[in-house]
């Protein structure tokens, strides 16, 4: 055995299916079983840091309990998002009794995915990726990633490369004003893999004809394929002065800076919206000692989305932690000379307030395209592909798509969702004819709790508890015609996981099954793959 050669278990210590952690004081590795083959990752997501060890180990891959990122279990590299980077893989071997693995010297994580670049002499087509969020990401690195040799351009109004954007809400605002966003890549990743950027652009005009988009400086850019990836503009109200200086909306960095800066000369709040950016403010404004007012017309916060139960959970929690609300009711008008000073309510309350936060939904931005039919809500509707018409695709919060699993058009405005569009939108312009059929998922943190969500449903019959709520340990299965379509878990991390898995694989389990009571989901889904093998 050599000197970088380390002994971490004995040959029957697991049994196929199983992993665990073992620290090595300066490193911790996941130990893997599948199929009687052993695997060694590092034992951390590259997201954010989560435990792979405590997540679902399905066939060859590991789901992140924290926000359900897949990694190849041989590999290291992602399947899934939001995880970009793979995390490392060891080399390992088995003598004897022993499963000895090799430590290199050097314990960062494992790079990105091998990419490659840019050359004319192989592709002169030119791919222009409108929009620098979640989507256009994803897209510019998998079209790198699946072999275009062409010309990648990412046009965005953006002053800086791609960020965390959930950042925004649910960290950034607790803290005080921090010039660095939470970058998704360094800017030399961009240069390094030819990815070109185009810094604080606007497209005025998208024409699908010419195949050209037009800029506000005069400027134009043919391209040979398009991705309308410019997610959403928040919507202000249509009130009496409410153009006042500190009325915000938060969805950019520059948002979220000058929030920070106003909220550190502030001590009233009012938030206008339950939605997530609303309550997710709202919980980080706690933490930094501020009064906070939450209005909204919603009779329970975050019903359309949870359902009641949830709802008042979620209120109670905030309301636990000084968090006022006034619900059925919403903003007449302001009153204050250049500044809001209080806002009277459509109920005949008034709300003193240092700054307003305006969070009450968004609009798809696609103002700007002409020639191609536009949604009344301001999307577009996309095949299964994520086409709206050849050589134009669309993802994220401007796609209307269709859900596999029950036919009908959606449109979902989460983090994931976008990512994962952004990568199948990337795969169909480089003609791969990949149908567009994930699992949603997305999470809140509030009120000191990380609320997760799998599947997605607007309506829905029955809502299914095992658990309740007001234990904060619980899943809510949301059915709709017989069909459990969505579900919603506090502190069942390990079962959400597993259930977006069943959920992948068209398993989902059967309402009556969990009328009846609980259900072990994670050992549900090694038959799953036991049957596709």
């Amino acid at each position: 055995m050599t000197d970088n050669e380390q002994v971490i278990a004995h040959v029957d210590d697991l049994q196929d299916g199983q992993m665990k952690e073992i620290d090595l004081g300066e490193r911790s590795i996941l130990l893997a079983r599948v199929d009687g083959q052993y695997y060694a990752l590092g034992a951390h997501c590259s997201h954010y840091g989560g435990p792979l060890a405590k997540g679902v180990l399905s066939d060859h891959h590991v789901i992140c309990p924290w926000h359900q990122t897949y990694f190849d279990i041989v590999t290291g590299n992602v399947e899934e998002p939001p995880g970009l980077n793979a995390v490392r893989h060891y080399d390992l071997r088995i003598e004897g009794q022993d499963v000895i693995v090799t430590i290199p010297e050097d314990i960062s994580n494992g790079p990105a995915m091998e990419m490659g670049g840019y050359s004319p002499e192989l592709d002169r087509r030119t791919f222009v990726i409108i929009g620098g969020g979640a989507a256009g990401n994803m897209a510019a690195e998998t079209l790198r990633r699946d072999g275009f040799h062409g010309r990648i351009v990412l046009v965005t109004r953006e002053k800086r490369v791609p960020y965390d954007r959930p950042h925004l809400s649910k960290g950034y605002i607790r803290e005080r004003a921090n010039p660095y966003p939470p970058l998704l890549r360094s800017s030399r990743f961009y240069m390094d893999h030819d990815i070109e950027i185009l810094f604080d652009r606007t497209v005025i005009k998208l024409d699908p004809v010419t195949r050209t988009l037009h800029f506000s400086d005069s400027t134009d850019l043919h391209y040979n394929s398009v991705l309308i990836a410019t997610g959403a503009i928040p919507k202000r109200l249509n009130v009496p002065d409410s153009e006042k200086l500190n009325i915000f909306t938060l969805r950019s960095f520059d948002d979220a800076c000058e929030l920070v800066q106003a909220f550190d000369r502030s001590k009233k709040i009012l938030i206008v919206g339950t939605g997530f950016i609303g309550m997710e403010v709202a919980s980080g404004l706690c933490d930094r000692g501020l009064d906070v007012t939450v209005v909204s017309l919603e009779k329970i916060p975050m019903q359309r989305t949870f359902g009641s139960e949830i709802g008042r959970m979620l209120q109670e929690l905030h309301e636990s932690r000084s968090v006022q609300f006034e619900l059925e009711a919403t903003v007449d008008h302001f009153t204050g000379d250049d500044e809001v000073r209080s806002a009277v309510l459509t109920n005949g309350k008034s709300i003193d307030a240092d700054v307003v936060l305006l969070a009450i939904g968004v609009t798809p931005a696609t103002n700007f395209i002409q020639g191609l039919p536009i949604n009344p809500d301001g999307s577009l509707n996309v095949d299964r592909q994520l086409r709206v018409t050849n050589n134009c695709f669309a993802a994220g919060d401007v796609a209307r798509f269709i859900d596999w699993r029950t036919d009908s058009p959606v449109r979902i405005e989460h983090w994931r969702t976008a990512q994962q569009q952004g990568r199948c939108a990337a795969h169909n312009m480089m003609g791969k004819n990949v149908d567009f059929a994930p699992v949603p998922f997305f999470w809140t943190h509030q009120a000191k709790i990380s609320l997760q969500y799998v599947g997605y449903t607007d309506r829905w019959d029955e809502i299914i508890f095992h658990g309740r709520p007001e234990d904060q340990d619980f899943i809510a299965f949301y059915v709709k015609e017989g069909q459990v379509l969505a579900a919603a878990g506090l502190n069942q991390n390990i079962k959400m996981a597993a259930l977006a898995e069943l959920m992948r694989n068209n398993q989902t389990p059967a309402p009556e099954d969990l009328r009846r009571g609980e259900t072990d989901f994670v050992e549900q889904v090694k038959p799953v793959y036991a049957e596709n093998r």
